[in-house]
């Protein structure tokens, strides 16, 4: 028998729908609570509440103090998997810094609702208990951290929530999902082909995310410069480009040696130095700016806090993210 611990740290799956109101806030009800009945004869489950947090409220702290708990727990018990339930708007974040973070081959699988557990339609237990089996299973060793919502099992590091309130939102766009989850079994049909880890004891470095847009000019970048940042990520357009009424900011704030990551604000394809002309990614790379290599925005700023966390040298840095 397997032995799972799960973590829960809060989010919509562990919160009720006030029927007179709409609301939907905590409840002292576990979302664990059915489950273990479910897999009588199948699973040993340990099940733990680390915090009780709406995922917007989960900040990089929280984080690695759940990462370190993990490895606290696994070096005092030997569990065969862990699961983690967190709210879905951060989900992503959380999932995609324990992968950076994680020292184990142990399956490690995050999972959420988009609905809270007395809607109709709640998706939270059927998550849940999918999310144990994949934890549960062998072959989901060695992928890093796994996200399983909604019948599919992502990889950390390309999952990203797409719709607003769709119990479909997590989808790995250009990629997709690497196996999927039915009623009984667990399916694999994809291999990670690379996996970094950083085993940081502190994240406590500031990096601002910005969003290129048509019209930009430097004030911007040159107020989160003024900030006392540590990093910029910029998302910027096309495969890398930016106005170039930004140039001579991006400038000031490389000559202060605050290192500038950029990806692209489209949600496929990768960040390239083409073109030549002022502001694009050619003479962008050229000035010293990081291309950060298939990674949504909200992703390559948690590795830059890790990564800065490591070193602060462009080279190593740049390496880091190719």
């Amino acid at each position: 028998m397997k032995r799972i611990l799960v973590i829960h740290t809060g989010g919509t799956i562990s919160m009720k729908e006030n029927k007179e109101t709409g609301e939907v806030n905590t409840s002292s009800k576990h979302p664990l609570d059915e489950i273990t009945t479910l897999l009588r004869g199948e699973t040993e489950i340990e099940d733990d509440i680390l915090f009780y947090l709406p995922s917007p409220h989960i900040r990089p702290d929280h984080m690695l103090k759940l990462g370190r708990y993990i490895h606290e727990r696994m070096s005092k018990k030997s569990f065969d998997g862990i699961v983690i339930t967190h709210g879905t708007d951060t989900l992503e974040e959380t999932a995609y810094f324990l992968d950076l973070f994680l020292q184990t081959r142990k399956p490690v699988v995050v999972t959420g609702a988009m609905r809270s557990s007395n809607e109709i339609g709640a998706d939270g237990m059927y998550n849940l208990l999918s999310a144990i089996r994949v934890a549960s299973c062998d072959e989901a060793q060695d992928k890093g951290v796994l996200v399983v919502m909604n019948d599919e099992i992502h990889t950390a590091k390309n999952v990203t929530k797409t719709s607003t309130s769709n119990v479909a939102t997590f989808q790995s766009p250009q990629y997709g999902p690497v196996g999927v989850t039915t009623k009984n079994d667990v399916f694999f049909h994809h291999k990670m082909t690379r996996h970094d880890s950083y085993p940081v004891q502190k994240i406590d470095k500031k990096v601002s995310l910005i969003k290129a847009y048509a019209g930009m000019d430097g004030s911007l970048i040159d107020a989160v410069t003024d900030s006392g940042i540590d990093g910029i990520v910029i998302e910027a357009l096309g495969q890398g480009n930016l106005p170039p009424e930004t140039v001579e900011a991006l400038q000031r704030t490389l000559t202060k040696e605050i290192p500038i990551v950029l990806v692209s604000r489209c949600y496929q394809g990768i960040v390239q130095d083409t073109y030549g002309y002022p502001g694009g990614g050619k003479k962008l790379r050229e000035m010293g700016i990081i291309f950060a290599n298939s990674l949504t925005g909200p992703k390559a700023r948690i590795k830059l806090m890790v990564a800065l966390e490591m070193t602060q040298n462009t080279t190593e840095l740049e390496h880091m993210f190719s």
